[in-house]
């Protein structure tokens, strides 16, 4: 495509302008971000370009290209990533900055393959995504204007080009779609160090990017700077905290500073150093008298402790620096016991089940994730009882806002290294590209509260023993390329990866593939971690999740669609039905429709229509996700983790995710959001006995009244009982056998009863609620129910729902026009009660109209 061939482009005037840049009497800090341009390397029209960005979304912004998330358009968009592309700026640089003794760029992420020139000077050639680079600029840069050009080579033809080098074929990684970005059998994601997820997956578009995907400034400063401030916690009592601040100058000449360490504003420590040229490494003991620990959400406060360090001479500010550290202990316990061995998280002493899910990168084209969106996802993590997310080994290591969010709401992060479903290369400079990486990004985070784990792939090692790689390999190449392929999988595994966070961050653990159960030695349920995909990927029963019980289940989940206004946004009325080409297209596990229909026709009746369709395959999905969790937490302790597969989407799709790309709530995260709660009651049917389960992840003991109440669909009770109960602290236990009770009615009319467990606090206050159904949805004998709700305002941009019915009225959808949240959805709604829904719009409320426009609508309405 050659763009200087569309007339109704002008062409563009360079100009230069004078940078924004911070200030201090030492310290000039300015971002590159304006008055950019780009062209593809063969066209000679500049265009604007936004900075960051990438490719596509400034293709997008110039209406080159159409929205690559609608309908089909993502399969004309191929000859992108085929193509080089130039970005340029031009800059003024006044005295104050020329002056200084030392001038650097700081390039905090380039997608990938990029030549950057300065005045025409090459000053930097990259092949790495997830590295950030300085670069001395002291001797290229100008006093008055300057430009800075960057050309971005087609990661395409570099991945081909290292493939055609390597000298061996490595497994086929399926979810690079190859074949649809035109290259037949030809995969080329291993190659480059860039999200594997840009090249398609099985929930995910292939739309391969270029671009400046992170800030780019231009530092200056004189005599000395901190590099580096890493507060290394040493040992934690009740009485104090011992740290180590290791601390990295750089300084131009030798010289006598002075430094300073404050801790939360309060001055702890002034002390003299000396500084030799270049850069120095010292260490600091600290001591934090009565610590306050950091706990996970649900168990505690997060308390963060501001640590600034200041490098003066004399009364003149040198350099400072600043970040938030939160106290504790974290342990991966490892014990052998009768049937394997443990693999839990230790927090501050305590045991902790971990509540979570699986993340990947918020969009395809990472400039447009905002900080409001990281907001947003950490505090749907919050609002739904998580306690871990896991930053999975396709996508990017995350940017500094996440990880700043994470400590602040007490998330703690599983972080894959980015590698994932895949064999790499094992050449020399494919590794030291890899031990490059991993010191940027250890080093970058390491600081994080929230980091809890270092894990070095997703699912490499079981893809290698059990996807029949090895035999495709020994038949096609033999033995000795699989000997090859192998010992590249050891170094980058179990030689570079754990010796960097030896070095860097040797107080997290480290695991060198998910899932395994120890190093080198296949997945098992009976130690380490675990993915569990016999349910979606084999077809078996979703019931079972209650058979597969693990260690530690750090993957496992189940699909459904988005709601109808979602998926109206990338679709025509043609393309509603799930078979359609466009439905496929936003569908990339190929099971997937078919078997959320299969699932379907074991659970529910079937629905009506498209827009029913929708909306049950998301029943369907928090049905399967409460069987497996219920699972996972009433096997406590013996299995101590649910990290379920997956919160979040990167485009518009039916998928895994329990939110989708649009932010809306599915009907499984609501669900989550009750599952996930710090206690929960729980049925569990087992050898035609009924039991009650109650697991508390607090930390103390808890007096309650245990209700459980048998119903029919009008809301008579026909049955109930009542015990004093002490909710036993961080256990799972059944408090309740229902059979042995004798509920006389239970198996009498079992399609139109159910039962209801209810924990009472001392204030007579219900904190829990459970429902539990004698029959499978499709075969309970509902009528259709008569919905009263009213709407009160709570604030300008808030209502407050209250709703009834007169029958039993399940799994009821609330719809509004407007965007924002509903505090609960997709709930069953009982006879003789009224409920109280919030919703919070992003925009102020006509409550009248809001009113008009409100639907209700429950599970009899799809059929």
């Amino acid at each position: 495509m050659v763009l200087n061939n569309r007339k109704h482009f002008l062409i563009i005037l360079i100009f230069f302008c004078f940078i924004s840049c911070s200030k201090t009497s030492n310290f000039i800090s300015c971002k590159i971000d304006s008055n950019w341009q780009f062209k593809a390397t063969n066209d000679t029209l500049w265009l604007n370009a936004d900075v960051p960005s990438s490719i596509h979304t400034n293709l997008i912004d110039n209406k080159i290209i159409e929205d690559p998330f609608y309908r089909l358009n993502e399969h004309d968009l191929q000859w992108i990533d085929k193509k080089d592309w130039e970005y340029k700026t031009v800059f003024t640089v006044d005295e104050t900055l020329f002056d200084k003794e030392k001038i650097a760029f700081n390039f905090k992420g380039l997608d990938t393959y990029a030549n950057i020139y300065l005045n025409d000077s090459l000053i930097l050639k990259t092949d790495n995504m997830f590295v950030g680079y300085k670069v001395n600029a002291k001797k290229t840069i100008k006093l008055g204007k300057n430009t800075l050009n960057i050309i971005f080579d087609s990661p395409i033809k570099e991945g081909l080009k290292e493939r055609a080098v390597l000298g061996y074929q490595l497994p086929n990684a399926v979810n690079d779609q190859s074949e649809n970005g035109g290259l037949g059998k030809k995969q080329v994601a291993v190659f480059s160090r860039k999200a594997g997820y840009h090249f398609g997956w099985d929930w995910g578009p292939r739309l391969v990017t270029s671009g400046i995907w992170q800030e780019i400034e231009l530092n200056a400063w004189n005599t000395a700077t901190i590099k580096d401030v890493y507060v290394q916690q040493k040992k934690i009592s009740k009485e104090s905290a011992l740290l180590n601040a290791k601390i990295e100058i750089e300084a131009t000449r030798g010289i006598t500073t002075q430094i300073y360490i404050k801790i939360d504003e309060n001055q702890y420590l002034e002390k003299e150093i000396e500084l030799k040229k270049g850069v120095n490494k010292i260490e600091i003991p600290v001591k934090i008298n009565n610590p306050e620990l950091w706990w996970t959400n649900g168990l505690g406060n997060q308390k963060l402790y501001k640590i600034d360090v200041q490098l003066k001479e004399g009364t003149k500010l040198l350099a400072s620096n600043s970040h938030k550290i939160g106290l504790k202990t974290l342990k991966v316990i490892q014990q052998k016991d009768s049937i394997g061995e443990s693999f839990y998280f230790k927090l501050n002493g305590h045991a902790v089940f971990m509540k979570g899910a699986n993340y990947i990168p918020q969009d395809v084209f990472l400039d447009r994730v905002t900080t409001k969106d990281y907001e947003k996802v950490i505090k749907n993590m919050v609002d739904a009882n998580y306690n871990m997310i896991r930053v999975w080994g396709g996508g990017i290591y995350e940017k500094d806002i996440f990880y700043d969010l994470c400590d602040k709401n007490g998330i703690l992060v599983w972080q894959d290294f980015m590698f994932a479903c895949a064999m790499y290369p094992g050449d020399t400079s494919f590794l030291e590209n890899v031990k490059k990486e991993a010191k940027y990004n250890v080093k970058r985070l390491r600081s994080h509260t929230s980091i809890a784990l270092w894990c070095g792939n997703n699912e490499n090692f079981v893809a290698w023993k059990n996807w029949g790689w090895i035999d495709q390999i020994k038949n096609s190449q033999g033995q000795e390329t699989v000997d090859v392929i192998w010992k590249g999988y050891q170094d980058v595994f179990h030689k570079i990866l754990p010796e960097v966070v030896a070095e860097l961050d040797n107080d997290t653990f480290y695991w060198a593939s998910s899932p395994t159960s120890a190093k080198g030695e296949d997945a098992t349920l009976t130690s380490g971690d675990y993915h569990y995909w016999r349910v979606w990927g084999n077809q078996e029963s979703i019931l079972t999740y209650n058979e597969a019980i693990p260690r530690f289940m750090s993957e496992y989940g189940f699909q459904s669609f988005p709601d109808f206004k979602s998926v109206e946004k990338y679709t025509e009325e043609q393309d509603w039905n799930i078979y359609s080409e466009v439905m496929k297209s936003h569908q990339r596990s190929n099971i997937g429709n078919k078997n959320i229909e299969m699932y379907m026709d074991s659970w529910y009746k079937k629905p009506k229509d498209f827009q029913s369709f929708l909306y049950v395959s998301q029943l369907l999905q928090s049905k399967a996700m409460q069987i497996a969790i219920e699972a996972h937490r009433r096997n406590m302790p013996y299995c101590m983790g649910s990290l379920y597969w997956q919160i979040n989407d990167c485009w518009p799709v039916a998928s895994w995710s329990t939110i989708d790309y649009y932010g809306n709530w599915k009907a499984a995260h609501y669900n989550v959001k009750e599952l996930y709660k710090p206690i929960k009651t729980m049925f569990f049917k087992n050898n035609e006995k009924l039991e009650v389960h109650i697991v508390s992840d607090k930390l103390k003991d808890k007096n309650a009244v245990l209700r459980i109440k048998l119903f029919n669909f009008k809301g008579e009770i026909l049955d109930q009982v009542e015990k004093n109960i002490t909710i036993k602290s961080n256990t799972s236990a059944i408090y309740f056998d229902v059979n042995k009770t004798g509920f006389t009615n239970l198996n009498n009319n079992s399609n139109n009863t159910f039962l209801v467990a209810e924990l009472v606090a001392e204030n007579d206050v219900v904190f829990d609620e459970t429902i539990f159904y004698l029959e499978k949805p499709n075969q309970l004998e509902l009528s259709k129910p008569t919905i009263k709700y009213s709407v009160l305002r709570s604030n300008k941009n808030g209502v407050e729902i209250e709703i009834s019915t007169n029958t039993l009225a399940k799994n009821i959808n609330i719809k509004s026009n407007l965007k924002g949240h509903f505090s609960n959805n997709y709930f069953d709604v009982l006879p003789n009660k009224k409920y109280y829904i919030k919703f919070d719009s992003e925009t102020e409320i006509n409550i009248e109209q809001f009113t008009k426009e409100l639907e209700i609508t429950s599970l009899f309405d799809t059929y």
